[in-house]
């Protein structure tokens, strides 16, 4: 790949809820758990965003390896459910690559700062690829994104690599070379949020501004606090081919960042901030007669991961230890209250 060190890397910022990674805007979704049933469900909803916070922010209040990665943090409870979406500009594209656990979400390998070119695509491209909520699995489907403790082998990270120490999720975006992407519109007014500090630590590349968070509390996180991702329930969702070439992005200008992900109510403890309250059922959900969706038209999808697909969910985990705590009944979505999503959108610069 030809490179350009001369140009600056992405700058990496923490605004209000979303990681921006230079043009990219990357929110963490609260949503419903899918029923672990064998059968394939549309796309479930957006049930709000979860709260980030820096790691710097609370350096004596977490876990000595958060400091030692930096980056941000957020909460989720036990076996609640997660998607990632994300934000872009045609003329500024990125190449995400997305870990959980230190291993591959698309792909299930191990670890790594390079983009593939003679295997497996290892990344999505925004815009594009306006959402992930699992690991790639299936032609077409994916295995929800569902935080488990670590230490008790539910995670992808356990299951694939046989030890839990990593946990959370791992970013890693690289910019689009000069000329291989959309030309940029004419200028336009943008407004920027000022509501934004810099991430920090070695998984990220740039300094970082004062916070006005307050430590509230003194004592120590217990043992327990980070957590990772293990697959869920089974969702209709494609995971699109990169349209520019492996070739087309900057490898000298990536930026990463490690997002911790901590017990709901440890994340109270160590912020003084409220815990997210316990997320509804697919089943009460869908009783209300709300909506689920499904991507707008077909599109290709990438190769499924032979690894991934071999992943033990949580509640086939449940059911090596005897646990019966999971309740998973299927649930009959009617036809009527799946909506389309993702389609055509109008063109904007507006990166947030």
């Amino acid at each position: 790949m030809t490179t350009h060190p001369a140009r600056p890397r992405l700058q990496i910022r923490l605004d209000a809820d979303a990681v921006r990674l230079g043009p990219l805007t990357v929110r963490f979704h609260r949503t419903l758990r899918l029923p672990d049933d064998g059968r394939s469900y549309p796309l479930p909803p957006s049930l709000g965003t979860f709260p980030v916070c820096r790691v710097a922010d609370f350096a004596d209040r977490v876990p000595e390896a958060w400091r030692a990665n930096g980056g941000v943090f957020l909460p989720m409870h036990q076996r609640e459910a997660m998607w990632l979406s994300f934000h872009g500009t045609a003329f500024d594209p990125v190449a995400l690559k997305i870990a959980a656990g230190m291993r591959n979400a698309l792909t299930g390998e191990a670890w790594d700062e390079r983009l593939a070119e003679d295997r497996d695509q290892d990344y999505i491209v925004a815009p594009g690829q306006p959402w992930l909520d699992g690991f790639n699995s299936g032609e077409g489907v994916i295995r929800q994104f569902i935080a488990m403790p670590l230490g008790m082998g539910y995670t992808a990270e356990g299951q694939l690599s046989g030890e839990e120490k990593f946990g959370g999720i791992q970013l890693l975006a690289f910019p689009a070379l000069p000329g291989r992407a959309a030309p940029p519109p004419p200028p336009q007014r943008v407004y920027q949020s000022s509501e934004h500090s810099f991430v920090d630590g070695p998984y990220a590349s740039s300094p970082h501004a004062a916070s006005d968070h307050q430590v509230l509390h003194s004592a120590a996180p217990a043992l327990g606090a980070e957590m990772g991702l293990a697959a869920g329930g089974r969702m209709e969702q494609d995971i699109h081919p990169d349209p520019h070439g492996a070739d087309a992005w900057d490898v000298s200008r990536s930026a990463r960042v490690f997002v911790h992900i901590v017990d709901a109510g440890l994340f109270a403890r160590i912020t003084g901030l409220p815990a997210p309250p316990s997320p509804i059922s697919a089943k009460t959900y869908t009783e209300h007669g709300l909506p689920w969706f499904e991507e707008y038209g077909d599109a290709d999808d990438i190769a499924p991961s032979k690894d991934l697909a071999g992943l033990k969910s949580v509640a086939e985990k449940d059911a090596e230890h005897g646990f019966s705590v999971q309740d998973d009944g299927s649930v009959d979505v009617p036809a009527d209250q799946v909506k389309k999503a993702g389609g055509p959108a109008p063109f904007s610069d507006d990166v947030g």
